[in-house]
């Protein structure tokens, strides 16, 4: 039964490319095998196998400073949960090294399913990137109303050009509260595991080079199969199927 288990288990791990642990592993057995066994097991199998746990790293967080504290209002308030998809928006920054200089990406991602709508690249970090950013994402989404746009309070986000963007749409800006990096918790969870499961893994030399990698893992594995604990275990793209099928019903 073990050695089954084993094939089964390097199936998903090399399927996957080395990028999901014990834990998703587990739930992948039941889903795709049938296969019930504890997450302890797994490991122990994993570990057997010589198939090393992946490690978690703390994720580094930024603090800002802005003139006009007063107006920057937090409107989600660690409520991480939405009742349907284009309710709130997350977004943040984090820099990637490529041949000895940093290139600097940014996403944008719903709330409901945890999926990543848009993203963006580029070797200056300024509004212009995630200026570039939204607008991709608002019109992938089909210009939804009633939006919350939440970020920390990076310059990039706080500035006059973006907000007077953001107003002109009728989009609801929210920011992390001062000194609360988990305000953004979900964005940063995102890069976390993208430089764990992927970034980390690679050596980059051009920017096309970052660029595919981005597309293979955000496209080919985050958005469409890797299992995510807020969705029950379903993946964002699945998450956002089920709500439209429920929705049709």
């Amino acid at each position: 039964m073990n050695q089954k288990i084993r094939k089964c288990i390097l199936s998903i791990y090399t399927t996957s490319k080395k990028r999901l642990g014990a834990g998703k592993i587990c739930y992948l057995l039941y889903v795709e095998y049938g296969i019930k066994i504890s997450v302890g097991r797994v490991y122990r199998l994993m570990k057997s196998m010589d198939l090393p746990k992946i490690a978690e790293t703390k994720p580094k967080y930024r603090s800002h400073k802005t003139e006009n504290e007063t107006a920057l209002k937090n409107e989600v308030k660690k409520n991480f949960t939405t009742k349907k998809p284009d309710l709130v928006w997350v977004s943040d920054i984090t820099y990637i090294k490529v041949n000895g200089h940093f290139m600097y990406l940014c996403v944008i991602m719903d709330l409901y399913s945890r999926k990543v709508i848009a993203y963006c690249v580029k070797n200056k970090i300024d509004t212009s990137l995630v200026e570039e950013t939204f607008k991709k994402a608002y019109e992938r989404r089909n210009q939804p109303k009633n939006l919350i746009f939440h970020s920390d309070r990076g310059s990039q986000y706080t500035s006059k050009t973006f907000r007077r963007l953001l107003d002109e749409m009728d989009v609801i800006q929210s920011f992390s509260a001062k000194g609360h990096p988990y305000d953004n918790a979900v964005a940063e969870s995102f890069f976390k595991f993208l430089k764990l499961e992927e970034i980390n893994r690679r050596t980059y030399y051009t920017k096309k080079e970052l660029e595919d990698s981005l597309f293979e893992y955000i496209e080919g594995f985050y958005n469409s199969k890797r299992p995510h604990s807020a969705n029950n275990m379903l993946s964002p793209n699945q998450k956002e199927k089920q709500y439209t099928e429920d929705l049709n019903k």
